[in-house]
């Protein structure tokens, strides 16, 4: 069956209230809404939290659901390891992977994980400025379970960049990059905090332009995965593919 889907990308540049506004306006006049540039949920394995704040927003909704790309993060993403492995012949095993944050690509680092890779788990130095990467994912479950029903009500400006602090890049933990191979995770959090010298670094990740991918290669990144198929000079995010 052929059928046509219109895809329309709005931006509101952090303005909650202008965000709150377009979703009062187009309820039940769309199909559905991606939720882009934050989580609704977080996971860590199958432990899941609600983000209050981004919760508060989507409420006015009544008729339109409203996805995040969680799922498609949970199920696709956890295969594209074995995929990279199997397929492309893209050897994995004690390679040394960081992730920008485990919570919010926890199926990414547990396939990364059973393809024989150290992690080293950012969600501490780049989520809350806390320069203590973990190593387990065991570790990162068991600090959800004692930490997230504080964290998952902070403001979303303080879990994540918003409107132009998405475009600020800030050296951060460099020496986490230093020691990595392979660098995955959401791009906005990648670009924000990498520093100049990428070189022979594997990238995983979804949302690049044209332009981020000429960034990458100044930058000496050796081979980029998106886990998102391209579209109009885009990888589109999670949200857009569930």
């Amino acid at each position: 069956m052929d059928f046509k889907i219109h895809i329309k990308r709005i931006g509101v540049d952090g303005d909650r209230k202008k965000f709150m506004q377009i979703l009062k306006e187009l309820d039940g006049k769309v199909d559905a809404f991606g939720l882009g540039g934050a989580d609704l949920y977080l996971r860590a394995g199958r432990y899941k939290y609600q983000v209050v704040d981004i919760a508060k927003m989507v409420s006015v909704l009544e008729k339109t659901p409203i996805v995040d790309g969680g799922e498609l993060k949970e199920t696709w993403e956890r295969k594209v390891p074995r995929i990279l492995v199997e397929k492309e012949k893209l050897e994995l095993q004690g390679k040394t992977a960081l992730f920008m944050s485990g919570m919010d690509r926890y199926g990414l680092a547990e396939g990364l994980s059973q393809q024989g890779c150290r992690l080293l788990i950012g969600d501490m130095p780049f989520a809350l400025g806390i320069p203590i990467p973990l190593t387990r994912l065991s570790t990162l479950r068991l600090l959800s379970i004692l930490m997230m029903p504080v964290l998952r009500r902070l403001p979303l400006k303080v879990l994540y960049p918003t409107g132009k602090n998405q475009e600020v890049r800030v050296s951060r933990s460099p020496h986490l990059f230093r020691k990595a191979d392979i660098v995955a995770g959401d791009f906005l959090y990648i670009n924000r905090f990498m520093p100049d010298d990428m070189n022979g670094k594997i990238i995983i990740t979804n949302t690049v332009t044209n332009n981020d991918i000429e960034t990458l290669r100044k930058f000496g990144v050796k081979i980029l995965v998106t886990t998102t198929p391209e579209m109009n000079g885009r990888s589109f995010g999670a949200n857009v593919l569930q």
